[in-house]
C-alpha cells in the first residue's frame, strides 16, 4: 500500500511538474479553441441573418419591379449593394438596376452597376452575362476598345457562342468583314442546331456573303 502510495505521489508530483511548465499553453490553447468556436458560431448566425435580410430586401426589390415602382427599386438596389455586397442578392441586385437604368436611358448608371457586378460575383455565369451586357452598351457607345476588352476576357464554354457573336457585331460596326465573319462562324459553329440563335447568327453569316457552313 505505501508502494502504491508512493507511485501515486510520484505520478501527482510529475504532474504538478508538466502542468507548471506547460499550463499556460494548454490554457491559452484552450481559450483560443473556445473563442474560435464562438467566434465561428457568431460569424456562421451573422452570415444567416444577412443572407435573410438580403433575400427579403431583394424580394421587395422584385416586387417594386413588378409594381413599376422605380424609386422603391431603386432604394432597395442601393441598399442591397451598400450592406449586403458579400451576399449574391447584391449582384442580381445591380443587374437589375442596370435594366432599370437602361430603360430610363441612364446608360452612366447602367455601366457603374455591371462593371460592379463583373468586379464582385462569384458565379462565373453572371459574370459572363453582366459582360455581355456591359459590352453591349459600350458598343452602342462606340468604345470598341473597352468592348474587345470584355469581349477577350476569361468567359465560360456555355457563353462562348454569345461572345463571338458579339465579337461578330463589334467587328462589323468597325467595317472589319472578314473579321466579323470569321468571329460568327466561330459562334455558329459553337450552337446546337436547335438554338434559336443559330438561326440568328446565320443570318449575319448570310448577309457578309458565301455559306454558312
Amino acid at each position: 500500500m505505501a508502494a502504491l502510495d508512493l507511485e501515486e505521489q510520484e505520478q501527482l508530483e510529475a504532474l504538478k511538474a508538466w502542468w507548471k511548465r506547460w499550463g499556460n499553453y494548454v490554457t491559452y490553447g484552450l481559450a483560443a479553441l473556445l473563442i474560435g468556436i464562438a467566434g465561428f458560431q457568431y460569424w456562421s448566425h451573422n452570415t444567416a441573418t444577412q443572407a435573410t435580410e438580403a433575400a427579403t430586401l431583394f424580394d421587395g426589390m422584385q416586387q417594386a419591379i413588378e409594381a413599376g415602382d422605380k424609386k422603391a427599386v431603386k432604394d432597395q438596389g442601393a441598399a442591397l449593394i451598400d450592406k449586403y455586397a458579400s451576399t449574391p442578392f447584391a449582384v442580381r441586385a445591380a443587374m437589375l438596376l442596370a435594366s432599370s437604368n437602361m430603360d430610363d436611358k441612364d446608360a452612366k448608371s447602367a455601366k457603374a452597376q455591371l462593371e460592379w457586378a463583373v468586379e464582385h460575383t462569384k458565379e462565373a455565369s453572371l459574370r459572363d452575362v453582366a459582360r455581355l451586357r456591359l459590352a453591349g452598351l459600350l458598343l452602342d457607345e462606340k468604345q470598341y476598345d473597352e468592348v474587345l476588352k470584355q469581349l477577350n476576357a476569361k468567359h465560360t464554354d456555355a457563353f462562348a457562342p454569345r461572345f463571338d457573336d458579339l465579337k461578330g457585331d463589334l467587328y462589323l460596326s468597325q467595317g472589319k468583314n472578314a473579321e466579323a465573319r470569321a468571329a460568327y462562324s466561330a459562334a455558329y459553329a459553337k450552337l446546337k442546331e436547335t438554338n434559336p440563335m443559330r438561326g440568328v447568327v446565320e443570318m449575319k453569316l448570310d448577309s457578309l456573303g458565301g455559306a454558312s457552313k
